[in-house]
């Protein structure tokens, strides 16, 4: 019968894709003597019959019938792969079991694999597990081992009730990731239980990630319901995993020795108590990790054959961790630990080899472990530096830089670089209480500042933002965190300091640029809190107009801004997606991001010309200069002022064709002022903060209610809807994903729809029943296969029968090379398609629009991306079907006649922009626009498309 052992695993392995993990197993089970090389084929050959993803996280590849030749005994072999492997339809594997199998001997494996993948979500436990007979033990239905160590003991706390005893222990199993926010308020609402002597007991199954037990202690006893409390055992319960502690608890409160529990003075005594697993009393040291790729394969191996040239055990664990840590002589477990280069690793040795093995694993770790190092010391110096200090020259006079282009229009005035304040103020506190009530005081005055942002706010997307904000600020991980410190006895501003900086450290930290830049958010909304904290009051802006200069400009600093003041917005950092930036493009405030350090060493009142349109800086321009911008810049306000004044009438060329014009929206407060600003449609209804707005998935009620709405305010005219495109660059705190290297090449949109069946089946039963009749076209996205389309199309319809929709349209949003190459195969299924020009431009030309230095040459007037936009809509006119474009594109004033000449029926843009392309349209004949575009799709960039379209004013 086939059995599973821990000799038969490989740990921490990487593949870059499906094809190279399953030519590793091949080999695995070849060096294994289980097959031959050509048993591989057989692998592959499964693989293309059908997926052999069994679910959470594992797959089993094996070979087909023909290829049983190859076995030569039968057996398995088994990999992890920590970062996953992609397996196709955006299915994540973090455990490959390679079966080699004469006949039916796997069934019996098969069978325990279901039982086991049948007790809950194994993933993340497959993904995080160190040790091979972890993965033995969780493949086999053994209970999750419960998590019992150092970091989940606090003793001699300075609390003064029961409550702040809970939330400390709550806040332990929360920072050892056994259980998330909401664990505290089901541990609250738990009857606590009497042990005696002092102890007490509350255990939860609520928001619990993984089993794991606190325990806390008060610095003097307390008195709870009429009785003595010593200490408070906190259990984050999960299936069976404690009963073993339980059982230890039991023997100890038994055997009279629970004084070695409430009168622990360290946490090993209390776990030595417990049963738990304690680190080796042996001499130690502490050591940096200098290799800028962390503790990889070779410098891991250098380690581990150093450590096995000693007769005794070495260990190491990283500082911080209070468990027995694992053994340097295993290659495999030095890689478990993840250890990044910064960390501090801590080595313990036998006491017969510490006095020779541990200065040889320091001059080891110093040397690099075989690889060239540098030392920690210049990054941390210069952390410590004032930002000055690393500002390079300022631009000289006359020169011109080039930024990314966040906020369009003309700016011109003189420089106000701001540098925020230093915040001075003590670390410790003058007791719990006082600094408790000075935290809560300021909050509460932030909160008030926010509050009247958002009511003051005339734009959805930024009361979105700053109600954001205000759900920072009551953040119940972000204030338990803060509390702890607060116990410990911190000052407020220390206190609040520290975690709001670990948070955005955390954020920032990110692969992902759209994600790191809400680091800003959290250092905005902190950075509010510590100027109340300490009385200082945040600088106003100058009288006259002025552009502002920072670092990076966080998004109270933007809502907080007179538009009659200031000119424009320049920041060294930053991206064109920052929260900033949209709140800088909703207002009509120019902006450019991204230009780099070197503007923050201008000096005070430099004449700037900044240019949101081609993201192009002057600095101190000439006259002649500043005359020319004067008159475009007026010119292009005549043009707002009189394409406003039309914005009713529709957008028909001279020669008589007629162009929709839609709105991009994201809520649907913002239905009835686009449709007041001239949208014949809205074209994009993004129903991310549908989502966004729940603790949960919200109910098919809750999104009916929603696009009720926006069908009610567009009264009559058509919807277009694109069903929840979020992933791993954008995630929902409900839908916890695994990280991705790249998350715009994975798992996002239609890919994790499918994922979820369930969730988008609800969505689109809300659109459906929503419709009552009218104009209703649902779209999904980032769809690149034609088998993607299939599933989601062949869902709709059927629900479709039971929730019958009179004018119902269903396509696809073209964001993808693929989809577009696919055109003329998909044209004869969809009802439409809708391009996404944004991430279109950025997938062809391979640059991250969020790029800081990049992202400026991502343009969508490159010939590359035209030729997809001309074959998109070739395939859809031949079959009859229309063709939208709801990217940033739509509103480009020189990509306009280049859209319309390639024959797209319908711009969708923001609504601010609607009048300005009705009027671009108007000034249009469809002869001329076709010539211009047929000539831009035989150049050879996007510059020269731009200077052909400009050249023709």
């Amino acid at each position: 019968m086939l059995e599973l052992d821990a000799s038969q695993i490989q740990m921490g392995c990487h593949a870059a894709d499906k094809a190279q993990a399953l030519a590793m197993l091949s080999e695995a089970l070849v060096e294994g003597g289980l097959a031959t090389a050509a048993y591989l084929q057989g692998l592959q050959a499964r693989e293309a019959q059908g997926s052999t993803f069994l679910g959470q996280g594992v797959a089993i590849p094996h070979g087909t019938p023909q290829t049983r030749d190859h076995v030569l005994r039968t057996g398995v072999r088994l990999i992890q792969f920590p970062e996953g492997v992609d397996w196709g339809n955006g299915q994540q594997v973090y455990l490959a079991i390679g079966i080699a199998a004469q006949s039916d001997e796997h069934l019996h494996l098969l069978q325990l694999l279901t039982r086991a993948l049948g007790e809950g979500d194994l993933s993340q436990a497959l993904r995080q597990a160190r040790e091979p007979e972890q993965l033995v033990e969780l493949l086999q239905g053994a209970p999750q081992a419960l998590a019992l160590d150092g970091q989940l003991v606090g003793l001699g706390l300075q609390i003064e009730d029961f409550d702040e005893l809970l939330w400390q222990g709550a806040r332990l199993l929360r920072q050892a990731e056994c259980a998330s926010s909401g664990f505290a308020l089901g541990l609250a609402r738990s009857e606590p239980l009497p042990l005696g002597e002092g102890l007490w007991w509350l255990h939860s199954e609520q928001s619990v990630l993984r089993p794991g037990l606190a325990f806390v202690t008060p610095a003097q006893p307390l008195q709870f319901r009429g009785e003595v409390l010593k200490g408070l055992f906190c259990l984050a319960s999960q299936g069976e995993a404690h009963r073993q502690a339980l059982e230890r608890l039991c023997d100890v409160l038994i055997g009279g020795r629970a004084a070695e529990l409430s009168e622990a003075n360290d946490s090993r005594r209390v776990i030595e108590a417990l049963g738990g697993e304690v680190a080796p009393d042996w001499p130690s040291l502490t050591l940096p990790l200098l290799n800028a790729h962390g503790l990889h394969a070779r410098p891991a191996k250098v380690l581990s054959e150093l450590a096995q040239r000693f007769g005794g055990e070495l260990r190491v664990r990283l500082s911080g961790d209070e468990g027995a840590g694992v053994s340097v002589k295993s290659l495999s477990r030095l890689l478990s630990l993840g250890a990044r280069r910064g960390q501090m690793l801590h080595f313990s040795a036998e006491p017969s080899i510490a006095a020779d093995a541990l200065p040889a694993l320091q001059a080891a770790l110093e040397s690099g472990l075989g690889e060239a190092v540098e030392p920690l010391l210049a990054e941390q110096g210069a952390a410590l530096l004032p930002a000055a200090a690393h500002v390079p020259m300022a631009p000289p006079a006359g020169s011109q830089l080039m930024a990314v282009a966040a906020s369009p229009g003309i700016a011109i005035g003189p420089a106000l670089v701001r540098i925020f304040p230093r915040f001075e103020y003590a670390e410790h506190g003058k007791g719990v209480d006082a600094e408790r009530q000075r935290l809560q005081a300021a909050r509460a005055v932030v909160a008030g500042q926010v509050q009247r942002l958002v009511d003051g706010a005339g734009v959805a997307s930024i009361r979105e933002i700053f109600s954001a904000h205000l759900a920072m600020l009551d953040d119940p991980a972000l204030i338990d965190d803060v509390e702890a410190r607060l116990l410990a006895g911190a000052s407020a501003e220390a206190a609040w300091q520290h975690e709001i900086d670990a948070a955005a450290q955390r954020q920032e930290a990110l692969h992902d640029a759209l994600l790191a830049e809400r680091a800003a958010d959290l250092r905005d909304i902190g950075r509010r809190v510590l100027a109340q904290l300490c009385g200082v009051t945040l600088p106003d802006e100058p009288r006259e107009p002025y552009i502002l200069v920072m670092d990076e400009v966080a998004p109270s600093d933007v809502a907080g801004l007179d538009r009659q003041r200031v000119a424009g917005i320049l920041t060294a950092r930053g991206g064109a997606t920052a929260h900033s930036a949209i709140i800088a493009r909703a207002l009509g405030i120019p902006a450019l991001v991204g230009a780099g350090e070197a503007v923050l060493a201008l000096a005070q009142n430099t004449l700037l010309l900044l240019d949101g349109d081609s993201g192009l800086l002057r600095v101190a321009p000439d006259q002649d200069t500043q005359q020319q911008a004067l008159h475009e810049r007026e010119a292009a306000q005549l043009r707002q002022q009189q394409a406003h004044a039309e914005r009713l009438h529709p957008a028909i060329t001279r020669d008589g064709v007629q162009i929709e014009v839609a709105a991009n929206i994201g809520a649907s407060g913002e239905t009835a002022e686009a449709v007041a600003l001239g949208a014949e449609a809205v074209g994009l209804l993004r129903t991310e903060l549908v989502f966004m707005e729940h603790a949960q998935a919200p109910s098919q009620a809750a999104q009916e209610r929603e696009y009720r709405r926006v069908l009610d305010a567009l009264g009559g005219r058509p919807l277009v809807v694109r069903t929840l495109d979020v992933g791993g660059d954008k995630p929902l705190p409900y839908w916890p994903m695994p990280s991705e290297e790249n998350p715009f090449l994975g798992v996002r949109g239609i890919r994790l729809s499918l994922q979820r069946p369930d969730i988008l089946e609800t969505q689109l039963r809300a659109l459906l029943a929503s419709a009552d009749g009218r104009a209703l076209r649902i779209m999904f996205p980032m769809v690149s296969t034609v088998e993607e389309w299939r599933v989601a199309r062949d869902m709709a319809q059927r629900l479709r029968e039971e929730i019958p929709v009179a004018d119902l349209q269903l396509g696809i949003m073209i964001e993808v090379p693929s989809a577009a190459l696919m055109a003329p195969v998909l044209a004869r299924e969809v009802d439409f398609f809708s391009i996404g020009t944004n991430d279109l431009t950025q997938y062809c030309l391979a640059i991250d629009r969020g790029h800081p230095t990049l992202s400026a040459q991502a343009d969508g007037l490159h010939p590359a991306v035209l030729r997809l936009i001309s074959m998109t809509v070739d395939a859809a006119h031949a079959h009859g079907k229309w063709v939208g474009v709801c990217g940033e594109l739509a509103s480009d004033r020189l990509a306009v006649p280049l859209l319309v000449g390639l024959g797209v029926d319908e711009l969708s843009v923001s609504p601010r922009s609607i009048a300005l392309v009705k009027a671009r349209v108007r000034e249009l004949t469809m002869s001329a626009a076709r010539t211009l575009a047929e000539q831009a799709l035989t150049l050879d960039s996007a510059a020269a498309v731009r200077a052909l379209i400009a050249g023709m004013h």
